[in-house]
């Protein structure tokens, strides 16, 4: 491990200002950034300790929303009334992520910002331009079958790995945010994610030393929710397709949906087509593959991860199937 400064905020002003220099990273729970650490993927000059400021609560606004402190953590989120009675999604999704051990240190924050799990990301000794910009992606020709079929790009094909997010965002969620000048941020989720393109070391809208304090979620969605996670094994593992959906049908037709899905892109990926295909329609299979030919559209594989184009469709349909009651 290389050598780095430390320094503890007690406040959320102190932590930013002590973060807007070159090479800062902030640490709360510290479940991916300790791990990059240690293999020198992420050598940061300087760590800001923001784990002891006061923002571990869950407020419910007036409107019915809720209101999430960034360094809440994923077993308190997951395991909160609130959450499981109104935003199920949310809680499935969080308890399908990690371990107990490691829900119970990371948090809310830390869960949005995750670090890709590709292999060629962790290996210091091959070529990734989402480590080492301009130094090729050993990906494309390797070993890629946890890697993406969406959103990718000639110089990176790595996926997110999270969970929550991906519940999150079918739920609208909007992240909030404390920038180094005091100015405050407030940035719908949909927005808050960058593809890869030629600069897949930038995988956020975030500047430097910019601080997540909270997510915010919208009043309750109407309709079932679920969160389906297709992996390699049963816990303790990443999504090689998953899909958070919230679905509401009225007099036999599906009137709203909500359908974000990870495993397969460089973000939690949703497509507003998909959705529309199915508004309206009464529920089938026909309906439903319709909407998975828009999902799937443009989906490449690189080889060993052709399997998850077909795999997608399949989860998809079993998920609206249950959704639906069809």
């Amino acid at each position: 491990m290389k050598t780095f400064t430390y320094a503890k905020a007690n406040d959320a002003e102190t932590a930013v200002r002590d973060a807007h220099v070159s090479g800062a990273k902030f640490i709360a729970g510290g479940t991916n950034l300790l791990d990059l650490m240690k293999l020198q993927v992420e050598t940061p000059e300087k760590l800001v300790d923001i784990s002891r400021l006061p923002l571990g609560e869950i407020e419910e606004r007036e409107d019915g929303g809720l209101t999430i402190g960034a360094l809440v953590p994923n077993s308190d989120l997951a395991a909160d009334p609130r959450v499981i009675a109104k935003y199920e999604v949310l809680s499935r999704a969080l308890l399908a992520g990690a371990s107990g051990q490691l829900r119970n240190k990371a948090t809310t924050g830390g869960n949005l910002l995750q670090r890709t799990r590709c292999y060629y990301f962790y290996d210091t000794a091959t070529a990734c331009n989402k480590r080492e910009p301009g130094a090729g992606c050993s990906a494309v020709g390797g070993f890629n079958r946890v890697l993406a079929v969406l959103g990718t790009s000639d110089h990176c094909i790595a996926t997110h790995p999270g969970d929550m997010p991906v519940a999150m965002r079918a739920l609208d969620a909007t992240i909030i945010t404390l920038k180094a000048d005091g100015d405050k941020r407030r940035i719908s989720i949909h927005d808050f994610y960058r593809l890869p393109g030629d600069t897949p070391n930038i995988e956020t809208v975030l500047e430097p030393g910019e601080l997540i304090t909270h997510a915010e979620l919208p009043a309750p969605p109407k309709g079932r929710q679920t969160y389906r996670k297709v992996r390699d094994r049963a816990s303790y593992a990443f999504a090689l397709v998953s899909v958070a959906g919230v679905v509401s049908v009225e007099d036999g037709r599906i009137a709203s949906a909500a359908l974000a899905f990870g495993g397969l892109g460089p973000m939690p990926w949703r497509n507003a087509a998909v959705e529309a295909a199915l508004v309206g329609k009464a529920p089938s299979d026909a309906v439903f593959n319709a909407a998975a030919d828009i999902l799937l559209a443009d989906a490449r594989g690189y080889g060993s991860n052709d399997f998850k184009i077909p795999l997608t469709r399949r989860v998809l349909i079993a998920t609206l199937r249950d959704l639906t009651g069809e």
